[in-house]
């Protein structure tokens, strides 16, 4: 098995538009606000191929030289992507004021409005090098002002390679040793946000209810995000791509590694979403076993709390369960996990298996209709499959402005 090298324009496309990483088309340090020029238009309903750079590889403190860094590694130039060496050339960030991720994006979406929720489709990710990065810096990560020992940040270059015929991280138990230790590839986007109202572009790292650096490790192939809409045409954008990442990403990072992410676009009005979700005030996902309603916050504990009163929230508005029935099916029944505790803001998600409610009556529950399950790629009724909500562009490269 061999990772073909995925440079800008090479490869397979399977979304109706393709976005790449150029320098016009990324935000590095901070995330799109409702002033900024979306760079690529779509009717709700189309599939975008998304190419996403780790900022792995190309930070100050790496030599702001992906050539160099990767080549220290033994990574031929050819290798390297063409977009991070030209990120690193040609953007620069404030250190002390901006994040480390790059997004691409905005993408404007007909339609969407303030209310309504944003629904992203995860429907292909695809490693786009063979190798990624995992680092721990001073100040950063779980364990800080213990590690990292020493006056150097650490970044653990990891490279990827086959093992029984799928694809995992491997790791040494000593610096310099062979690769004794492997771990599965697990894809997903750390970042996958809406912009916010106004004119200040908030910091890449902290999440919150325009979504942004949720790092919830759920988000594979198949998963779907839901986000409340703050501005029109919801300007989204992803990035932090991700090869594997434990919950509690406690170092600070998780395998870092880009990423070209085929993603669904679709529009949620605000009644549809009131009685499937009720009222959503953060990121909500969705798989094909669960809902996950999330809770963030600065502190663990409050983000824990905010994440039990979501979950209480989205049971009374689908299933019409009683509040005190609904905690007491969590307490027993449901997993809260913690996305990550290293991004300013804290994550906590919990795990409800949709199956558990399949025998709620359809009366109490919100219309199953309404929204496609998660993976589904396809509107559920003719009806639906003729409205302009779904109409399907043909597929098209865009430049900047989103012209073919």
């Amino acid at each position: 098995m061999s990772t073909p090298i995925l440079q800008p324009g090479v490869g397979d496309v399977t979304g109706e538009h393709y976005l790449p990483a150029a320098v016009e088309n990324v935000f590095w340090g901070r995330l799109p606000c409702a002033t900024d020029a979306p760079v690529l238009r779509i009717e709700p309903g189309a599939t975008v191929t998304v190419d996403t750079v780790s900022h792995e590889g190309i930070l100050e403190d790496q030599g702001k030289d992906p050539l160099a860094f990767f080549g220290a590694h033994g990574v031929a130039a050819e290798q390297v992507l063409d977009d991070a060496v030209a990120i690193a050339a040609s953007l620069s960030r404030d250190v002390m004021a901006d994040g480390p991720h790059v997004v691409t994006g905005p993408i404007h979406v007909a339609g969407a409005e303030p209310g309504d929720l944003l629904q992203i489709t995860v429907v292909r990710l695809e490693p786009r090098v063979p190798y990624g990065v995992i680092s721990n810096r001073h100040g950063k990560g779980a364990l800080v002002g213990e590690l990292p020992r020493g006056e150097h940040n650490v970044s653990v270059f990891t490279p990827v390679v086959e093992q029984d015929g799928a694809l995992v991280g491997a790791l040494p138990l000593v610096e310099g040793g062979p690769a004794a230790v492997t771990f599965p590839l697990a894809p997903f986007l750390g970042t996958m946000g809406v912009a916010v109202a106004g004119g200040d572009r908030p910091h890449s790292v902290p999440p919150g209810a325009h979504g942004g650096n949720i790092d919830i490790k759920l988000l594979t192939e198949g998963a779907v995000l839901y986000l409340p809409v703050q501005v029109a045409g919801a300007l989204a954008y992803v990035g932090d791509p991700h090869f594997a990442q434990g919950d509690g990403e406690v170092a600070l990072t998780a395998l870092e590694a880009s990423l070209r992410a085929t993603l669904r676009f679709d529009v949620v009005p605000r009644q549809v979403a009131l009685a499937e979700f009720g009222e959503l005030l953060g990121p909500l996902v969705r798989t094909d076993e669960y809902l996950v309603p999330t809770g963030l916050d600065p502190d663990l504990g409050e983000a824990m709390r905010r994440c039990v009163r979501a979950a209480l929230t989205l049971l009374q508005a689908r299933y019409g369960m009683a509040e005190h029935l609904a905690y007491a099916y969590l307490s027993a029944a449901t997993d809260f996990d913690i996305s990550q505790v290293v991004d300013i803001v804290c994550g906590v998600h919990a795990r409800i298996r949709e199956s558990d409610f399949a025998g709620v009556p359809a009366s109490h529950a919100a219309s199953a209709g309404d929204l496609p399950p998660a993976g589904d790629s396809a509107p559920d009724s003719p009806a639906e499959r003729d409205s302009p909500a779904h109409a399907r562009p043909q597929a098209t490269v865009t430049d900047a402005e989103g012209r073919a």
